[in-house]
Formats: structure tokens, sequence, C-alpha cells
């Protein structure tokens, strides 16, 4: 470690992150392999989302993820219930059917992340439409019960009538 960090009391921020984050992933190795092997093998997907995905949310990744996820599960499950050895975890990769099912599970993770949004976009259009005219009739009506004079433009409250004129203004009465 350097002196800094040392000084610190480890790493911190990002180094920190990595440098745990790798050492929980060689002792997941070490310990279950065969799990290891079905993961990123079938997590393929998501692991090139993530390395796309520009956003700071990683909103694709997050989509992409969660479905590939899906699409795995059940191999994963097959793996630790059935034989969890090397040999089960490559029958399973090698299955042409079994990656089919975890690609297009993250392929319909992909189609998520694509047709949602405009989806949601257009619903908050007619919300915001729906919105205007209910505020452009409740205008109507304080328009028909105070006057135009509320609707003017000009950026000026009217004075009130019972208002003192200024000192060195002319009166208007």
């Amino acid at each position: 470690m350097s002196r800094q960090a040392v000084e610190q009391g480890g790493f911190s921020g990002k180094a920190g992150f990595w440098l745990w984050g790798l050492t929980i992933f060689f002792m997941v190795l070490v310990l279950v392999p065969a799990t290891v092997i079905v993961l990123l093998l079938g997590a393929l997907p998501t692991i090139v989302a993530w390395l796309i995905d520009r956003s700071k949310e990683k909103f694709a990744t997050f989509c992409v993820g969660g479905m590939n996820f899906c699409g795995v599960f059940p191999y994963l499950l097959k793996l630790w219930f059935d034989d969890h050895s090397i040999s089960a975890a490559m029958n399973i990769v090698s299955d042409v059917f079994a990656l089919a099912v975890m690609y297009a599970a993250a392929g319909f993770g992909w189609a998520l992340f694509i047709s949602i949004p405009p989806v949601v976009a257009a619903f908050l259009n007619v919300i915001a439409e729906r919105r205007v005219i209910y505020l452009r009739s409740v205008q109507k009506a304080i328009t028909s019960e105070w006057g135009h004079s509320v609707t003017d433009q000009s950026g000026e409250a009217p004075p009130p009538e019972d208002a003192e004129t200024p000192p060195g203004q002319p009166s208007t009465t």
C-alpha cells in the first residue's frame, strides 16, 4: 500500500471498491468455480451493457442485468441442486438451448430498455395536456368571476382603487 493509503487506514473510493471486488471474486472463484463459470458466460450481455452504458444511473445495465439474471437463474438452480461440479457447469454452458434462454432474456431486457421510456414519455405528455386543459378551464372561471384584468399580460398588477398617489405624481382623480 502507498504511504497515503496507510495513513488513511486503507484504500478508499474507487480503488477500495475494486480491491474488495476482486478479492471477493477470487474467493468465490476458489470456493464455487462451477457457479462462476455459469455466471460469467451467462451474464456476458450484462457485462457488455455495463461497459457500453455511459449514463451515471446505468439504467441499461439494470434492465439487461435483471432480465439476464432471470434467464441464468434456472440453470444455476439446476447446477446447485443436481450436481455442483465443473463438468456440470461446462455441460450447461455448452448447451445451445441454455445459452439461447440466457441471452434471449437479456435481449428482452434490451427491448424493455428501448421501449419503456417512450411509453412513459407519452403517458406523461397526456397527463400534462390534461392538466393544461384543466388549468385553462379554471382560468376561464376566474376570468368570468373577476374580469379580464386578472389576465393582464403586462406583468404589473393594477393599483388598488383606494391607494394613495405617491408624492410628485399627478392625481388621476
